[in-house]
């Protein structure tokens, strides 16, 4: 609690902007909020402005995020960039407004599904079952997800907890589209998307449409650690919070509305 007060209060500088990973850190992955985390975010939005960057597809956003968040004023506190980044989207007069989207090209997106499959079959992780398509074409970011875009959580929990399978398969892919970023999330997805746009270019994106600088945000996420898809924001320069899961951030985001509603009161 002291740690992340210090972190909302630098100083004389307040933080202005709380950037977000949504699967495993705002919702469980594919799944949507739950009442208390839709409950919290409303409140955090009153008091300041707030931002998700995920790999999901906007799809993801609606279904996970925005059905579950009430329809009011304080969405315009709100920035939701979809794929990593690579996708923006702003609220503006009662709808949602793509700011801009980093697209791959079609020789682009060729090279990296043929060169995801090689890289599949030579790691040779074959899951019992599958539920859904393994490989997701999101536009801008092209995930693969071990069992299935529908595999229930349970199994991809279990499926590679301590990244020894998803390692392997990136060590593989790197060599095969050194030109391209790839990087770990979620449970059981390795997400490809252009070189250097990642959770890193989203937020220098965050910092120039919104004029807040990097030293006025803090990322939370649960894939901060080196190679996982969190941790292009702390490259960047922000001071972050790693999580365990959904419950942890829920008491993270309790103590920042305490200790940002105690910064109101003493400014």
């Amino acid at each position: 609690t002291d740690s992340c007060c210090r972190q909302c209060h630098g100083g004389s500088l307040v933080k202005k902007l709380i950037v977000f990973d949504l699967d495993g850190t705002l919702a469980e992955s594919k799944s949507s909020l739950d009442a208390e985390m839709s409950r919290l975010l409303h409140d955090l939005l009153g008091i300041v402005k707030v931002a998700v960057i995920s790999g999901g597809g906007w799809p993801q956003f609606e279904k996970q995020l925005l059905s579950n968040l009430p329809h009011d004023e304080r969405l315009k506190n709100l920035s939701l960039l979809p794929t990593c980044g690579t996708k923006f989207y702003r609220y503006d007069a009662a709808a949602w407004e793509q700011i801009y989207s980093e697209d791959f090209t079609t020789e682009e997106r060729g090279k990296i599904l043929s060169s995801l499959k090689k890289a599949i079959a030579i790691a040779d992780f074959k899951p019992d079952k599958l539920w859904g398509d393994q490989i997701e074409d999101r536009g801008s970011q092209i995930t693969f997800s071990a069992l299935g875009q529908q595999a229930p959580l349970e199994d991809k929990i279990n499926w590679d907890p301590i990244f020894i399978k998803r390692r392997k398969i990136k060590s593989i892919l790197d060599t095969f589209i050194p030109e391209f970023s790839v990087r770990t999330g979620g449970s059981t997805s390795i997400d490809v998307t252009k070189p250097g746009i990642d959770k890193a270019y989203g937020i220098r994106k965050l910092r120039d449409f919104l004029g807040i600088s990097l030293h006025e945000m803090i990322y939370i996420g649960d894939a901060l650690y080196v190679g996982g898809n969190d941790h292009p924001a702390e490259e960047a320069g922000v001071d972050c919070i790693p999580v365990r899961d959904p419950s942890q951030t829920k008491r993270v985001i309790q103590t920042i509305i305490a200790c940002l509603a105690v910064g109101d009161q003493t400014a």
